[in-house]
C-alpha cells in the first residue's frame, strides 16, 4: 500500500504521446490548442460606438448640435465632422472622422429647429477604440489551453477557422463481475445494474476525450485475459472497474500481469478507493477502479483525469477553492487518507452531505465538491478553512 500522494507522483512521471489534427472551430469545443494562436486584426477592428446615441465633439457640447447624418452599424462614412456637428449612432458602428465622444441618446433631446441638446454638463467617450482589447498579431491563446465557449469566439472573432489541437485518447471502459447486468435488464435476488460503465462514460464524454464500452468481464481468468488484451489493442488508456481487490474471484491484476502490463501500484492508503491499481503497457495506460460506485468516481477525478487530460496535451488545474467549514466533522479510523462529500451554501460555508460510505453515489448527486482529512486527522472543526476540491 502506498500513499494517495506516491500515486499521484508516480503517475505525473509518465509521459504520454501526443499527435496532433487540425479541426472546424465549430468542432473546437473541449479540445487542446496544439499551437498559440496570433489575432490577424485589431479588436476592434476601428474606433466604434459603444453606445446608441450622438457621435460629436467634447467641446461642442456646451451648445446645441446640428445633425447631418445617421451611421448604422455595418456601415461607415466619409463625413468629417465640423465644428457644431453631430451623426446619429448606433451601437457597434464606425465612429466618423472628427468626433472624439459619443452622448448616450437619454442624454439628449431634440429641439423644435431639429437640433440636438445635451442634458448634463460632462460625459464619458463612450468609444471602443481600435486595438484596445487585441493588437494584431498579440498571442491572444497558448498552445495547451482547453477550448470553451468564450474561447470560440476568440477563434471565429480573428478568422482562426481550422486550428491546430491534440488529438482526443480513446479511454476504453470494462467492468468486471458475474453480479453485473446492463441498465435495461431486471437484475435477480443476487445481482446489480452496471452503473460504474455509464458513470465513466459521462466523466470522459465531459472531458472531450472519446469513451469506448466494451463490455462486462465474467469472473473467468482466461476470459479476462482475452477481453483486456483486445481492449489494450484498440484504446489509448484502459479503465476496469471491479475485479482489482484480493478476493477469490478477482481475476483483474493476475490478467494484466499475465498480458505483459507493468503494475506500478495496487493499494492506496486512501479511502474511498483503497484498490486502484495503475499500469503500463506499450506505451499505454490502465487503471483498476474498485467496483463501489463513490470509489470509481472519486479516484478518477483525482488520478485518472489529471493524466487523460496530459494525454490531450491539457495540464489540468482543478478549482480548490478555500472555504470555512460551517460545522465539525469527526472521524475514528484515521489510518488512510479520507475523502467525504460535501456542500456549499449561499454563504460560503461548506457542510458535509449525508454519506453512507462507497457504494452511497446519490450522496455525490447533492455534492458540489470534496474535503480530504489527512492521514491521523480525526476532526475539522467549525470554523476551520478547508480546501474543496470541487467536481
Amino acid at each position: 500500500m502506498i500513499t494517495f500522494q506516491e500515486a499521484q507522483a508516480i503517475i505525473s512521471q509518465t509521459q504520454p504521446q501526443l499527435a496532433t489534427e487540425r479541426t472546424d472551430y465549430r468542432e473546437a469545443l473541449n479540445r487542446i490548442l496544439a499551437e498559440d494562436i496570433f489575432a490577424d486584426t485589431d479588436m476592434p477592428p476601428f474606433d466604434k460606438s459603444a453606445m446608441d446615441g450622438y457621435a460629436c465633439r467634447q467641446d461642442d457640447l456646451a451648445t446645441p448640435l446640428q445633425l447631418v447624418g445617421q451611421i448604422p452599424a455595418g456601415v461607415s462614412t466619409t463625413h468629417v465632422l465640423q465644428t457644431g456637428e453631430c451623426m446619429r449612432i448606433m451601437t457597434g458602428a464606425p465612429v466618423p472622422a472628427g468626433a472624439d465622444c459619443v452622448i448616450i441618446h437619454e442624454h439628449t433631446e431634440v429641439m423644435p429647429d431639429g437640433r440636438i441638446r445635451f442634458l448634463p454638463t460632462s460625459t464619458s467617450r463612450n468609444i471602443c477604440y481600435k486595438g484596445e482589447d487585441i493588437r494584431q498579431g498579440e498571442r491572444i491563446l497558448n498552445k495547451g489551453e482547453r477550448l470553451l465557449s468564450q474561447h470560440l469566439a476568440i477563434l471565429s472573432g480573428t478568422g482562426a477557422t481550422r486550428p491546430l489541437v491534440y488529438k482526443r485518447p480513446v479511454a476504453g471502459i470494462l467492468t468486471s463481475g458475474d453480479e453485473l447486468v446492463e441498465p435495461e435488464e431486471k437484475p435477480g435476488t443476487s445481482g446489480i445494474r452496471n452503473s460504474n460503465a455509464y458513470q465513466l462514460e459521462g466523466q470522459i464524454r465531459s472531458m472531450g476525450a472519446f469513451a469506448k464500452y466494451l463490455g462486462i468481464v465474467p469472473d473467468d481468468p482466461q476470459i479476462s485475459v482475452e477481453m483486456i488484451s483486445k481492449a489494450l489493442h484498440e484504446c489509448d488508456i484502459l479503465l476496469i472497474t471491479g475485479g482489482v481487490s484480493a478476493g477469490d474471484y478477482d481475476f483483474i491484476p493476475a490478467a494484466l500481469e499475465q498480458i505483459g502490463v507493468q503494475l506500478h501500484f495496487h493499494s492506496l492508503a486512501v479511502q474511498p478507493g483503497r484498490p486502484t491499481l495503475f499500469g503500463t503497457w506499450n506505451e499505454k495506460f490502465v487503471f483498476g477502479l474498485p467496483g463501489n460506485p463513490v470509489s470509481s468516481f472519486v479516484q478518477f477525478e483525482l488520478l485518472v483525469k489529471p493524466l487523460l487530460f496530459r494525454m490531450m496535451g491539457h495540464i489540468f488545474r482543478p478549482l480548490v477553492p478555500l472555504l470555512p467549514m460551517g460545522t465539525t466533522i469527526q472521524r475514528r479510523k484515521t489510518k488512510r487518507l479520507a475523502f467525504l462529500p460535501v456542500r456549499i451554501d449561499e454563504d460560503g460555508m461548506v457542510s458535509p452531505v449525508e454519506y453512507h460510505g462507497s457504494a452511497h453515489i446519490h450522496a455525490y448527486v447533492l455534492a458540489d465538491g470534496l474535503i480530504s482529512l489527512d492521514i491521523g486527522q480525526h476532526e475539522i472543526k467549525e470554523g476551520d478553512l478547508v480546501r474543496v476540491r470541487l467536481i
